[in-house]
């Protein structure tokens, strides 16, 4: 088995791909933007009026594994293709905001609380 594209070749072959198809035309910042958010409704649709216990379970079988896998999927692509568009790290990205996060929630006070850090 052979080792999954970084970030980096994963936008490189996104790119090419919608190139060699003249899709750029169609990729507004805007349009990007909401087409995230779409894909990110159908990841959310796959659990909608399903008790949270049922769902864990579902999810860990197919044919629900791979649906999710499809739609987390497109949420990453249409991420990467926003981030290349505005020039977004998103790993040194995602990695300030660990450490942002971790400053926000201190675990003396956020351990084992869901709590707003405005409210700790």
């Amino acid at each position: 088995m052979s080792n999954p594209p970084t970030l980096t070749e994963l936008t490189e072959q996104l790119i090419e791909f919608r190139d060699a198809r003249d899709w750029r035309q169609f990729h507004s910042l805007k349009d990007l933007i909401l087409s995230l958010s779409l894909e990110a409704s159908e990841l959310l649709e796959l659990s909608q009026w399903k008790p949270a216990d049922d769902f864990e379970s579902e999810a860990a079988n197919e044919p629900m594994q791979q649906r999710l896998k499809e739609e987390c999927a497109d949420v990453l692509l249409y991420l990467l293709l926003i981030a290349e568009r505005t020039g977004i790290d998103l790993q040194q990205a995602a990695a300030d905001k660990v450490k942002a996060n971790a400053l926000k929630y201190p675990v003396e006070k956020s351990h084992g609380k869901s709590t707003k850090y405005t409210q700790l």
